[in-house]
Parts: C-alpha cells; sequence; structure tokens
C-alpha cells in the first residue's frame, strides 16, 4: 500500500521536486480515471433506450436475412436466442402466465412448460417477422417515477398501414432490464395465456397443458 500523501506544507524541503509535479501526479490520476466513469454510466441502459437498440437490432437482421423473410424456423429460433431472450424474463413470463399453479409444479415440468410456451410464442409471432420490410419502432415518451424498478415502454411499429401498438414491461435485475410482458394491439399477452391455461389445468391438470402445449407445437411445426 502506498504512502499517505503529506500536505504541501507539511512536507520536508526537497523530498519532493515542488507544487508543479504534485499537480501533475494529480492531472495523471485524474485522466486515468476518466474512462472508469462514463463506463459506469453506460452499464445502466434505460428501459426505452434498451427496447429501441434491440428493435433496431432486430429489425436490421431481418431485413439483411432472406431466410428469415422466407420463414425459416431454425433462422428464426436463432434470432430470437441470440437478440431477444437475453433481454427477457422467461421465467417470469411462464410463471406469470401459468399463474397459481406455478407453485404446484416440479421443477422438470417448469422446465417443459417453459420449453413448450417459447416454441408456442415463438411459432405464433414467426409470421410477424418474416413480413419485416420498412417498419421502424417508434418508443413512446417513457412515464416511469424517479427509481422504479417496473416499467411500461409503450412503442408503435410504422411502416405501411396503421401503426401497430406494442408495449412492454420490464423489470429491473440485477443484469440489467429483463422484458416479462407484451401488449400487442391492446392485448396483454400473459392475461391472455392466463385464461386458457387456468382452463387446460383445471381439466387435465399440469401435465395436462404441458401435453396440449406439445400438441399444439407439433401441429403448428407441421403447419409451417
Amino acid at each position: 500500500m502506498s504512502k499517505p500523501t503529506l500536505p504541501l506544507s507539511a512536507r520536508p524541503v526537497g523530498a519532493i521536486s515542488g507544487r508543479r509535479q504534485w499537480l501533475t501526479r494529480m492531472a495523471v490520476v485524474a485522466v486515468t480515471a476518466l474512462p472508469a466513469w462514463p463506463l459506469r454510466a453506460q452499464a445502466v441502459e434505460a428501459p426505452d433506450a434498451l427496447i429501441q437498440r434491440v428493435a433496431n437490432d432486430v429489425f436490421e437482421t431481418v431485413k439483411r436475412d432472406p431466410a428469415i423473410r422466407n420463414g425459416d424456423m431454425a433462422r428464426i429460433v436463432e434470432l430470437v436466442d441470440t437478440k431477444l431472450m437475453p433481454h427477457v424474463n422467461f421465467e417470469r413470463m411462464t410463471s406469470s402466465a401459468v399463474g397459481r399453479f406455478w407453485r404446484q409444479a416440479t421443477p422438470e415440468q417448469r422446465q417443459r412448460l417453459q420449453a413448450e410456451f417459447k416454441t408456442l410464442l415463438v411459432r405464433t409471432y414467426a409470421g410477424a417477422l418474416t413480413q419485416i420490410r420498412d417498419q421502424t419502432l417508434v418508443i413512446r415518451p417513457l412515464r416511469a417515477a424517479a427509481g422504479a424498478t417496473e416499467v411500461v415502454v409503450r412503442s408503435e411499429i410504422r411502416g405501411k398501414g396503421d401503426p401497430i401498438q406494442l408495449d412492454y414491461r420490464l423489470e429491473q435485475t440485477p443484469s440489467g432490464w429483463k422484458v416479462y410482458d407484451l401488449n400487442v394491439l391492446g392485448v396483454w399477452l400473459v392475461e391472455t395465456y392466463r385464461t386458457q391455461f387456468a382452463q387446460e389445468i383445471g381439466a387435465k391438470g399440469i401435465d395436462g397443458l404441458i401435453d396440449a402445449l406439445a400438441e399444439r407445437n407439433r401441429a403448428n411445426a407441421q403447419r409451417g
């Protein structure tokens, strides 16, 4: 550990070469510290900025990739896994859709529910990805209280035709903001599926819901 620096008035004569050397050292310390400050600021990305950045990335990827526009599911799944899933709390999304029954599910059932639910959502929205041409995502001004840990980011997809409402619910986590629900044209995804899932579980239990999701995914794969 370096020795503490004495004030100028307390230094022995000749110990250092005077005030200019001290100022030079302080300038060097200040300059060396500068790169750390913007890095820390950049690490905290606002939720609306996150949505805009990810949307721009996804839209540009689709526009450059003819396989995605032609409905190649392998490429679409890859896009979702690399560009979207890192910014989604998918466990919370699935548990919210399953509702109170989530607490009754075993760890294996939870994993299967997440896997089948993800496949269902990817295939449900794959068609929208294939239609991206000149569209852009426009973020509306964020309305959130200072220090809020959950926010709604409202946006519109604009291009030819009427704008499409697309809103996101996000939560703040140690690794940044994560999406846990979507609103398409005024309908929140989690609430919609919660009703369907509750009916299925009430009739056939959690395994019955898993089987129903798997069957729907198989049918969608055959049609696609």
